[in-house]
């Protein structure tokens, strides 16, 4: 089952609190997402460990409910 847009936002900012996520549909499935996500907890980070700190929120859905997605990621 596909994985709505709202829920990745959601789930997102559930964990990085203060989080600004934009999220495009690649394909118009549900399923192939581009995300944008702008945090202060990522000032200071590799990008290895702000994109560690994106799939963490996630809760295991990527590669699951969620097939794809591209992560862009900077601090505030």
């Amino acid at each position: 089952m596909p994985l709505p847009k709202e829920e990745i936002i959601k789930l997102i900012q559930d964990s990085i609190s203060d989080a600004s996520v934009e999220i495009k549909d690649l394909m118009g499935d549900n399923n192939h997402y581009a995300a944008i996500i702008k945090s202060s907890k990522f000032n200071n980070l590799s990008k290895i460990e702000q994109h560690k700190l994106v799939y963490k929120s996630l809760k295991g859905k990527m590669g699951n409910e969620l097939h794809a997605l591209s992560i862009t990621t900077e601090g505030k």
